[in-house]
């Protein structure tokens, strides 16, 4: 069963992050629509999150390396990942990808994301927001959330490289209109690595970090708050 690269989470981006480093870049996606108005600041509280932020918006509220203080690095566009990935072994992801066509998973056009490495290890984080409906983000992140945990394991190939994939439901922090959590194993040949992901979201924008687990933990909420223009 083929699904699309963009499909399930970025599914092979994932891949790569847990056993070479992330793929994707920092760069915004092509903008539908004209830049929402940026919100109004209220000193000490959130400040609400504007509907529909465009991708341009969306790029200004990415984290930054002086949001997450030394030894981080930016890493460069990468270019998107040719040709499919095979998932093996989970009927609920072989189900979602059969859409992806037409527009599954994560496949909003309101988005932006970044990567970072840091220094003097193989940890790496990667931030990505996606702006729509509140009722849209729900739906398109719960489905792929709900596919990928319905099977605690499978496999996934990309060209020549077969990858075995674990998966387990986490406890996501209270934080946001709604929130998911997982832990990623991913082993193959003799290499191995865990990735975390977390989804919050607020109002009509998604924040979805993945990466080393401690670093997820201790920048999800610097994330959030950026995007709240609380920082």
């Amino acid at each position: 069963m083929r699904l699309h690269t963009t499909t399930v989470l970025g599914l092979s981006s994932l891949v790569v992050l847990a056993l070479a480093g992330c793929s994707s870049g920092s760069t915004p996606a092509d903008d539908p629509v004209s830049p929402a108005s940026a919100p109004t600041q209220q000193e000490g509280k959130h400040s609400p999150v504007p509907e529909l932020l465009s991708s341009v918006a969306l790029n200004k509220r990415l984290l930054e390396e002086s949001d997450l203080g030394e030894g981080y690095t930016r890493k460069p566009q990468q270019p998107r990942p040719q040709g499919d990935v095979v998932v093996f072994g989970c009927p609920a992801l072989e189900e979602l990808g059969s859409g992806s066509a037409t527009g599954s998973g994560l496949d909003f056009p309101r988005k932006a994301k970044v990567s970072f490495t840091y220094t003097g290890s193989s940890s790496e984080i990667s931030e990505q927001l996606y702006s729509d409906s509140a009722a849209k983000l729900s739906k398109g992140i719960g489905k792929v959330f709900d596919a990928m945990l319905s099977c605690p394991s499978y496999q996934v190939a990309s060209g020549s490289t077969v990858v075995d994939v674990g998966t387990g439901e986490m406890a996501a922090p209270d934080l946001g209109d709604e929130r998911w959590s997982q832990l990623l194993s991913f082993s193959s040949g003799g290499q191995s690595s865990v990735v975390k992901q977390t989804a919050i979201r607020v109002g009509d924008v998604l924040v979805l970090v993945s990466g080393t687990p401690s670093l997820v933990d201790t920048h999800l909420q610097r994330a959030l708050g950026k995007v709240q223009r609380v920082l």
